[in-house]
């Protein structure tokens, strides 16, 4: 008999469920909302833009802002997804 312990008895490492990375991706998604709740910091007429108030074109600014977050927040999911699976500690499709 051997008192070398196998190797699949080892405890595996699961990588940490918050990384930075994963804060990035956070961010990116709150942020919108954040700016669009916080009503007192657009509610106003000036500066107006080509003629339309500050209250409407920052909301439409946000428009494609927020597209532009939501799409890299997918792409840095799919590579923490990728680089999870590839260290074989997450369930990465």
């Amino acid at each position: 008999m051997s008192d070398v312990s196998d190797v699949s008895d080892a405890p595996k490492v699961e990588p940490p469920v918050v990384t930075p990375i994963r804060v990035v991706i956070a961010l990116c998604l709150i942020a919108p909302f954040v700016a669009m709740l916080w009503v007192g910091s657009y509610a106003k007429t000036d500066p107006a833009f080509i003629g339309i108030p500050f209250f409407y074109w920052y909301q439409m600014l946000w428009v494609p802002v927020s597209t532009a977050l939501t799409v890299t927040a997918y792409q840095l999911w799919q590579r923490d997804q990728r680089a999870r699976a590839s260290q074989g500690g997450g369930a990465a499709k």
